[in-house]
């Protein structure tokens, strides 16, 4: 199925079934799996093609002649061709991969931002960043001089264009966001975004790490500057990032690693470098793993990601409101264009004391901060529980959660 066939019925309980480990028991209960937005489940598929990675071509990739090596060379590089119709773009070339987002928000912080970044130019990030997006930021702009800005979010969550309109300047070099907040669930308006930032000649760099595995995304339409996501939340392999850059943005940038495969020409004093994404691809990648992630893509296209957002939206909508209903307890984040994950804090009970009390039942969650502690600091709170929403959930798993919590409450008062 392609993202046109939209229409067509979609047995979600026949795709939940692709998944192996959702078979299991835990602590003697059927496993009910709420933490995709840490690391999502893997279906049979693309494990079966990791495995074969290594059982059938494995060899290292470029430049080797012989049959091995052209084999794992042309399937590593088709799954940059994946990758590209995936995002929408129109040039492979354009896809960079790396060990995984954080790694690629890096290479632009280094190598953009080092190149680029002068003393009192600003970056603007959101409140509700993850750190992946926060602490790079902090550590170019302690090299180069430049000044960072958050912007915040109200009550509910909810980003207000306004802001990033009231903070803007003609200073500002680079703004950086998340496409959905992995802790609100909230959906940022990023073509907005990127419109307000390329006004003032800004770059705009979306961290799509909860966006990609949720939500059609096409970079030509957004308009942003780069786009970057990880395999092992797509249903991938770990080890595995996705970058996105505008050709005439990469082509003007430099290394953030060296060496090899990265060159072009390398002398004992100086070396030239290679046309990307090779220059930001050095030494040996996980090539089987690359393999794996194109089979995912494959999965989920065949799905069709708008197939996959109505089903998930289905789901939440069925989450939020039995969770609402909850006496105790509180959602974080409600705003009104939303995605993937509830994050809620439970009176008389820490987080992690949910997260352990929930895992005697095989109700997997996940607990603390979630590498957004300045969010938890704008919403005075240490950390919260937090479920999300993958593919292969279903309706019924609400009722369990909601079944472990009132253990919770029993246990906890």
């Amino acid at each position: 199925m392609t993202e046109k066939q939209t229409n067509k019925f979609i047995d979600f309980n026949k795709i939940r079934s692709k998944f192996p480990i959702l078979e299991r028991n835990i602590n003697n209960h059927k496993m009910v799996y709420l933490d995709s937005a840490a690391s999502a489940q893997k279906p049979k598929v693309v494990i079966e093609t990791l495995e074969n990675a290594y059982l059938e071509t494995y060899s290292n990739v470029h430049r080797g002649l012989h049959w091995l090596s052209e084999q794992s060379t042309f399937k590593y590089e088709e799954v940059r061709k994946k990758a590209a119709k995936f995002l929408g773009a129109k040039n492979e070339n354009e896809i960079i991969f790396g060990s995984g987002a954080t790694q690629l928000i890096n290479l632009i912080a280094n190598s953009w931002g080092g190149k680029f970044l002068k003393q009192d130019d600003e970056i603007i990030i959101t409140v509700a960043d993850h750190h992946a997006n926060i602490v790079p930021w902090q550590l170019v702009s302690q090299k180069t001089g430049a000044k960072i800005k958050a912007i915040p979010v109200d009550e509910n969550g909810e980003f207000n264009i306004s802001s990033l309109k009231n903070i803007i300047t003609k200073k500002t070099k680079i703004v950086s966001v998340p496409h959905v907040s992995n802790v609100l669930g909230t959906i940022f308006p990023i073509k907005e975004i990127s419109r307000l930032a390329h006004e003032v000649n800004a770059i705009c760099v979306v961290d799509g790490c909860q966006g990609a595995i949720h939500l059609p995304v096409n970079v030509i339409e957004i308009d942003c500057d780069f786009y970057t996501f990880s395999s092992h939340k797509l249903y991938g392999p770990s080890g595995v990032g996705v970058l996105w850059g505008k050709s005439s943005i990469l082509n003007d940038m430099p290394p953030f690693i060296g060496g090899g495969d990265m060159i072009d020409n390398v002398d004992i004093e100086s070396s030239t470098y290679a046309d990307p994404p090779h220059r930001f691809e050095a030494g040996t990648p996980p090539i089987a793993e690359v393999i794996a992630f194109g089979s995912a893509i494959d999965f989920v296209q065949a799905i069709g990601m708008t197939n996959i957002n109505i089903h998930e939206q289905k789901i939440l909508k069925v989450f939020t409101e039995k969770l609402q209903e909850v006496k105790g307890l509180k959602i974080i984040g409600n705003s009104k264009s939303k995605s993937g994950v509830i994050s809620f804090i439970f009176e008389n009970a820490h987080p992690h004391d949910i997260a352990t009390i929930l895992d005697q039942k095989g109700i997997a969650i996940r607990a603390g901060h979630h590498c957004a502690q300045p969010l938890m600091k704008h919403f005075n709170i240490n950390s919260t529980a937090r479920a999300s929403i993958g593919i292969y959930t279903q309706e019924h798993e609400v009722d369990d959660l909601i079944n472990g919590l009132s253990t919770v409450k029993k246990l906890l008062g």
